[in-house]
């Protein structure tokens, strides 16, 4: 092989070693954006049997004692965003939650009982596809939950 041919194999091999692993890099951001967007989808698509789970969950996990869930709607909107510890999506949903007293709570006799709180509920994306475990967010919209937990996690733009 002659001087230019070497010189031109030379360049190409110093130019993938400077600059490959910036675009192994980008290339491997790009695919993890588009892994979102597609759960993101699925999630729209699954949200109706999703809240119908966290709700069957809910009461069990996230009632204070002495109360069960007596009524949960969801708001329109959805915010995500992405756990910093496993990289999980997180998909944070508006619900205003209204409790009964438990006979025999202890809760009976607290008129506040029936007062329509504000939460917000918590769904995951794991690598079986979303899931909840009727987690609530007490006293807390979705933005403000992001907030709140801004430690452990980071708000996803739309």
């Amino acid at each position: 092989m002659s001087i230019p041919v070497w010189i031109t194999i030379g360049a190409v091999v110093g130019l993938l070693i400077a600059f490959g692993p910036r675009l192994l890099r980008q290339q491997q951001k790009s695919r993890a954006e588009a892994r979102r967007q597609a759960a993101r989808r699925t999630f729209i698509g699954q949200r109706e049997h999703l809240e119908a789970k966290f709700v069957d969950l809910a009461d069990a996990n996230s009632s204070p004692r002495g109360l069960r869930w007596a009524n949960c709607e969801f708001a329109d909107g959805v915010s995500f965003a992405l756990d910093r510890g496993n990289g999980e999506l997180t998909a944070l949903v508006g619900i205003a939650v209204s409790f009964e007293a438990i006979e025999g709570g202890g809760m009976e006799d607290v008129e506040a009982v029936s007062n329509v709180r504000a939460a917000t509920a918590v769904f995951h994306h794991t690598s079986n596809g979303w899931t909840t475990r009727g987690r609530a967010i007490m006293n807390l919209e979705p933005d403000q939950a992001i907030e709140h937990f801004r430690e452990k996690l980071d708000t996803l733009s739309d």
